[in-house]
């Protein structure tokens, strides 16, 4: 080791470092900024569109739901249809039934044969009686296993058709079950 220059293992780089060497301003790291500061009227406007923007959603949805939709479409025609009753028997009112027996309905007046004998199938239908047309999410079960790879996919497919025939929303998804909750098919409205 040369006396002239000793290593130091603590000092940077090739060069020794002086100690009385003075230190002058602007070498080394610079020094941290200071956050900067937020204006109060910079965050009470960012607050206030939000809640204004919050309001407004609730508003369109709310007043979504009011049935007075201007839609000419027939598809909802189908379930609302008046049945004729039976010179025996009394069908029973729209009330009545439950949405699966609707569903059923409907796809018994304008469905396809192979769609009448997959909704044989079906046992509950949720959230296809309110509609708002913002997101509209149905769900149809049924007594079918195996889940979207098994043998009773097609049927699944068969009832999401049927649904989007007898039902209609701007922004829905119908979403078939098997008896085990696993995901059969799905189709938008």
């Amino acid at each position: 080791m040369n006396q002239q220059h000793p290593q130091h293992p603590q000092g940077p780089g090739p060069y020794p470092q002086q100690p009385h060497a003075p230190q002058h301003p602007g070498y080394g790291p610079p020094a941290p900024q200071p956050p900067k500061k937020r204006g109060f009227l910079k965050i009470t406007g960012i607050g206030c569109a939000g809640f204004l923007a919050l309001f407004v959603i609730i508003a369109v949805a709310a007043s979504g739901g009011d049935g007075d939709s201007t839609d000419t479409g027939n598809k909802d025609k189908a379930v609302t249809a008046d049945k004729a009753p039976d010179a025996g028997r009394e069908a029973p009112a729209e009330e009545e039934q439950t949405q699966a027996e609707r569903f059923r309905a409907c796809v018994a007046k304008s469905g396809t044969d192979t769609e009448k004998a997959a909704v044989k199938h079906v046992t509950k239908v949720t959230g296809a009686d309110s509609r708002n047309d913002i997101l509209d999410s149905a769900e149809v079960f049924t007594d079918f296993t195996g889940g979207l790879i098994g043998p009773h996919a097609g049927e699944g497919t068969l009832i999401a058709s049927a649904f989007t025939s007898c039902y209609e929303s701007d922004n829905g998804l119908v979403t078939v079950y098997d008896k085990d909750g696993e995901l059969l098919a799905t189709a938008n409205y």
